[in-house]
């Protein structure tokens, strides 16, 4: 088994363009803009701490300050000995696969289309794996019943990302309860990529952290998404059972066990000033969806999608004759970055299946966004009296 990154021909393919709709943060944090807040609301100590603090090692999984403002996005169950921070959320996937079916002999349920770690780390660490298709036609939703059949005597992960990469789409209040009382039946941890969260485009559509809902749930996080805080490179998982965490420890020990001091500081600025940040990234995220859906209005016999309801994302379907990597080719050329399908499956690709071909990805978060925008309707123009049968 081979563990090429799917999104490495992405990165080949549309190197060095002049308009990207690959990418699937919110707005971008400045340092500057950071300490600006701090100072605003008169934290002048973290402020401080951040020039002046030591340079020496960080306790293995996150320094108990950061550890207790994370918990403060969680219930009464969350605490600051309930978390374990990560350089990243990429690195805590890896690490929670390897800790919870990394022995050999385990079964886990993974969903696709999806972000290949959340898909491929039970499969890195030598756990047999059973993937479960999301349909366009289901409107991307899990379906029960077919998790009911993918299980066996041995499973003993299942692995969801809620909201969806690359949908923007969220899990039903049934499901999410069914799902929750089948891995309590037989005691299945359930982690939940939940980089996304906290990103709902309505209030209605916000759902409980898995770390809330379950007491063998996990719930992965990373700065990047929701907060753009992308180069502060912290992640974490927050979990209920700290016989879980233990062996979550034992295993980052051997990893990336500590992540800077400045990065923790600046991790502690975001989340202080987490309701300013979100306002306005929620702001953004919004006037451009409405751009999009404008778009996509305009060129409905082109393109067609399931409606997002959080993050900044959503997976189109391109109803002409080129599969999302050709039509992907093509806007290269013209300077315009998006994410085809083989960014979310290019093993069900290889293997001949064809389900998801004519989808790609595009990201919505950015405040340069809708100039992106500008130059797919250009191109599509351009080149849409090709596409007409």
């Amino acid at each position: 088994m081979t563990h090429e990154p799917w999104s490495k021909r992405h990165k080949t393919t549309f190197k060095g363009v002049s308009y990207s709709l690959s990418n699937s943060f919110a707005q971008p944090l400045t340092s500057e803009e950071l300490i600006d807040l701090s100072l605003k609301r008169g934290d002048n100590e973290i402020v401080a701490a951040y020039y002046k603090h030591s340079l020496e090692y960080t306790p293995n999984g996150g320094s108990e300050d950061l550890r207790e403002e994370i918990s403060k996005l969680y219930g009464p169950n969350i605490n600051a000995e309930n978390v374990i921070v990560f350089t990243g959320a990429q690195v805590a996937l890896q690490t929670a696969a390897m800790a919870l079916v990394g022995n050999g002999g385990c079964h886990s349920i993974v969903f696709t289309p999806g972000y290949q770690s959340v898909q491929e780390a039970p499969l890195h660490v030598g756990s047999e794996v059973t993937k479960i298709r999301l349909r366009p036609e289901n409107d991307w939703q899990i379906q029960i019943n077919e998790v009911e059949q993918a299980l066996r005597d041995n499973t003993k992960y299942i692995v969801v990302n809620e909201p969806h990469n690359p949908t923007g789409t969220v899990m039903q209040k049934e499901t999410r309860q069914q799902l929750k009382e089948i891995a309590e039946k037989r005691g299945i941890c359930i982690l939940s990529d939940e980089v996304y969260r906290l990103l709902e485009h309505e209030e209605k559509d916000q759902f409980p952290a898995m770390a809330d809902f379950y007491s063998r749930g996990l719930s992965c996080v990373t700065l990047s998404k929701p907060w753009g805080g992308c180069g502060i490179t912290i992640g974490w998982i927050a979990l209920q059972d700290l016989d879980l965490k233990q062996k979550l420890w034992n295993v980052q020990y051997f990893g990336t066990a500590c992540p800077s001091r400045a990065s923790e500081i600046q991790a502690i600025m975001v989340l202080r000033a987490s309701d300013v940040i979100l306002a306005k990234n929620l702001k953004i995220i919004r006037h451009n969806k409405s751009l999009v859906q404008t778009f996509l209005s305009n060129y409905h016999q082109y393109f067609e999608w399931t409606p997002p309801v959080s993050g900044a994302i959503a997976f189109v379907k391109f109803k002409g004759p080129l599969t999302s990597e050709e039509l992907g080719e093509q806007l290269a050329a013209a300077g315009i970055s998006v994410k085809p399908a083989y960014c979310f499956g290019a093993d069900l690709i290889a293997n001949g299946c064809r389900d998801y071909d004519d989808y790609f990805r595009i990201g919505f978060g950015e405040e340069i966004m809708p100039k992106a925008l500008e130059a797919l309707a250009r191109f599509v123009e351009e080149h849409k009296h090709t596409w007409d049968i």
